[in-house]
C-alpha cells in the first residue's frame, strides 16, 4: 500500500485529504508544520508528500528546498494562491507539481497517482547504475554518492538539478530541446513546462560556471536548446 505523507496546518483539509486518500487504498501520515514534517518524511519514508506553501515554522518551500538535498520522494505542493510566481518558485525548489486551493479532490487523486506512477517508471528506466565519476575540466560528478565537485570544492544541488547535470554530462556535445529534457529528466507525464528546464539551466550555471553570463560548459542552442561542452 503506497503511503501519503501530508503536510498541512489546516486540520479540517488535513482530515479531508486523509479520508479520501484512505479510501482510494493509500496509507496516510501527517504533520501540521514544516519542521515536524521533514521529521516525519524522514521518519516513514513515505511515496509521496503532500505539502502546503503556508505552514507555521518554516513554510512548504524552505521544507521543499531542504527535503530535496536528501531525497527525490516526489511532492504535491498545495497554495492558497493562483499567483505564478508560487507555482515557478516551488517547482525551482524542487516540487514536482502543484494544485491551488480550492482544489477537486479528484484531480488532487490524479495528481498523486500521475506523481506515483512517473517515479516507479523513472526508476524502472534507469537500467544500469552508473558507477564512475563523470569529469570535465574542473567539473567532477560521482553519481554513486551524488556530489559534484567544481574546481575540487563540494557544490550543493537539488536532486533534480542533479540528474540535469548528469544526463548532460553523459551525452556530452548533443543537443537536447528543452522539451526532450523534460521528458528524459524529469519524465514525459510531467505538468510543468519547459520554463522549468530554463530555470534549472540557470541555477546550475550558477554553481559550476565561471562567468554564470558567458557560460562556458552549459550552452544555449538559439531556437533548439541545450548541450554540454568540455
Amino acid at each position: 500500500m503506497p503511503k501519503i505523507a501530508v503536510v498541512e496546518d489546516d486540520r479540517t483539509l488535513a482530515d479531508l485529504l486523509r479520508y479520501n486518500l484512505n479510501r482510494d487504498g493509500f496509507a496516510v501520515v501527517t504533520a501540521a508544520d514544516g519542521n515536524s514534517g521533514l521529521d516525519l518524511i524522514r521518519r516513514e519514508k513515505p511515496d509521496a508528500v503532500i505539502m502546503d506553501v503556508m505552514l507555521p515554522g518554516i513554510d512548504g518551500f524552505e521544507a521543499t528546498r531542504l527535503l530535496r538535498r536528501e531525497s527525490h520522494v516526489p511532492v504535491l505542493m498545495l497554495t492558497a494562491r493562483s499567483d505564478e510566481i508560487d507555482k515557478v518558485l516551488g517547482l525551482e525548489l524542487g516540487a514536482d507539481d502543484y494544485l491551488t486551493k480550492p482544489f477537486s479532490m479528484r484531480e488532487l487523486l490524479a495528481r498523486v497517482k500521475v506523481m506515483l506512477r512517473r517515479d516507479e517508471t523513472a526508476k524502472r528506466e534507469q537500467g544500469p547504475v552508473e558507477t564512475s565519476t563523470i569529469r570535465s575540466g574542473e567539473i567532477e560528478l560521482d553519481p554513486v554518492r551524488h556530489v559534484l565537485l567544481v574546481s575540487g570544492a563540494a557544490v550543493e544541488t537539488t536532486p533534480k538539478e542533479f540528474d540535469l547535470l548528469q544526463f548532460l554530462m553523459t551525452n556530452k556535445g548533443q543537443v537536447f530541446s528543452r522539451e526532450g529534457l523534460l521528458d528524459r529528466v524529469w519524465g514525459y507525464d510531467y505538468p510543468g513546462d519547459s520554463r522549468t528546464v530554463d530555470v534549472h539551466i540557470r541555477w546550475l550555471r550558477q554553481k559550476i560556471e565561471a562567468d554564470p553570463s558567458h557560460p562556458k560548459h552549459l550552452l544555449t542552442v538559439r531556437g533548439f536548446g541545450y548541450k554540454f561542452e568540455e
